[in-house]
């Protein structure tokens, strides 16, 4: 009954005062919700589920390749910890910087202010990665990624940023190689109303609502 409450706040993007009756006091939902975040577990339940679902897919239970992009979304009065600017797109809040496998299944979030460059905030989130991945060698990103985080990573990590670029031909929109699946994710979050706007005042409850996403398409996946 707690992880229903909280898939239906995240679903139904409620306050956590307004979760219905039917469910446990909010108190006690709220309670183990951050009791599991801020003991690691959610991340150890997503950790298994998304192997789970690979084994399904026919993959090994760790990639080789993996898709990073960023999603500036806008915040409300409440998100005052790291906000910022995203100048290319014109919006004031965050950004959601995501690594997903070549499935679309989400590795790692990071959400930072979105004034802050990818090329500068994708070094974090690469970061995460580290000892959780043996077999990792690529990573796809677009051309924001250029620069020297690709040598950074290579001497650090012994990774490879594979940068994949728009045709300047191209007039009609069409889906890139690779990048396309990180895309995909985005839009699997949309149907994810906590997820429309950034509600978190704290970035770590950010990311974990990213990830309590993740974890409701993986069973999804698998039931």
């Amino acid at each position: 009954m707690i992880l229903d409450a909280i898939f239906y706040l995240l679903k139904s993007g409620c306050q956590w005062r307004m979760l219905p009756k039917d469910f446990p006091p909010y108190g006690t939902v709220y309670y183990y919700y951050n009791k599991w975040k801020c003991e690691g577990l959610l991340d150890e339940i997503h950790d298994h589920l998304r192997e789970e679902v690979r084994e399904k897919s026919g993959k090994a239970k760790t990639p080789t390749a993996a898709c990073i992009d960023s999603q500036s979304v806008k915040t409300t009065r409440s998100g005052a910890e790291q906000r910022g600017v995203d100048g290319g797109k014109k919006i004031k809040g965050r950004k959601r910087h995501i690594i997903t496998d070549t499935l679309g299944l989400l590795l790692e979030v990071v959400v930072h202010a979105a004034n802050i460059h990818d090329s500068k905030a994708g070094e974090k989130v690469i970061s995460r990665l580290a000892f959780r991945f043996p077999n990792l060698k690529t990573i796809f990103a677009d051309g924001g990624y250029r620069g020297e985080l690709v040598n950074r990573v290579k001497s650090t990590y012994g990774w490879f940023i594979s940068i994949v670029l728009r045709s300047d031909k191209s007039v009609d929109f069409q889906p890139l190689p690779k990048r396309w699946v990180v895309e995909r994710t985005f839009s699997w979050f949309e149907s994810y109303r906590r997820l429309s706007k950034d509600f978190e005042y704290l970035t770590d409850t950010s990311e974990t609502m990213v990830k309590l996403a993740s974890i409701r398409l993986l069973l999804n996946r698998l039931t």
